[in-house]
């Protein structure tokens, strides 16, 4: 099950996850559009300081939806945008009980959001960061687990080690 053993970087160094999540940035969601469920998560990061320009960012999450939708499948969705001027990398977390329609891939409606926002100059760490999370959720209890709990804390237990 979970969780996974620490990969080590071509340094030898371990990359997790966890360094990027933060409790205050997991939301529970009842919204019925996909962009209402993006702008409550743009507006979080906002509130706890992360966005530099909110409207910005937000623009830079809805361009990145009209290319390929962000709905990977298995009910969830991964909207990002990298901007200049960031030093690091960030995840706010959006929880839908009943799911959305959001046009992922498989047409199952999203449920788990996990909206990554931060600099445009560090592809290796970006890249390093979405191939973590998304073999994070690609575990299936992992996600039932997400889906279950309401504390932000034992949420982020769930991505120690990764």
């Amino acid at each position: 099950m979970f969780p996974p053993k620490l990969k080590q970087d071509k340094n030898g160094t371990h990359f997790s996850i966890s360094r990027y999540l933060d409790p205050k940035l997991v939301e529970r969601l009842d919204l019925n559009e996909r962009d209402e469920v993006l702008h409550a998560l743009v507006d979080l990061l906002d509130h706890q300081g992360k966005l530099k320009d909110k409207e910005a960012f937000f623009q830079a999450i809805l361009e990145r939806e009209k290319i390929v939708s962000t709905g990977i499948g298995m009910g969830v969705a991964i909207p990002h945008a990298k901007l200049p001027g960031y030093r690091d990398f960030f995840v706010a977390i959006g929880v839908h009980p009943k799911g959305i329609v959001w046009e992922s891939l498989d047409g199952v409606p999203v449920r788990l959001v996990f909206m990554i926002g931060g600099p445009d100059d560090k592809q290796t760490e970006y890249l390093q960061l979405l191939s973590h999370l998304t073999l994070a959720i690609k575990d299936e209890e992992r996600r039932k687990k997400i889906l279950q709990l309401t504390d932000p804390e034992e949420m982020m237990a769930l991505f120690r080690g990764i």
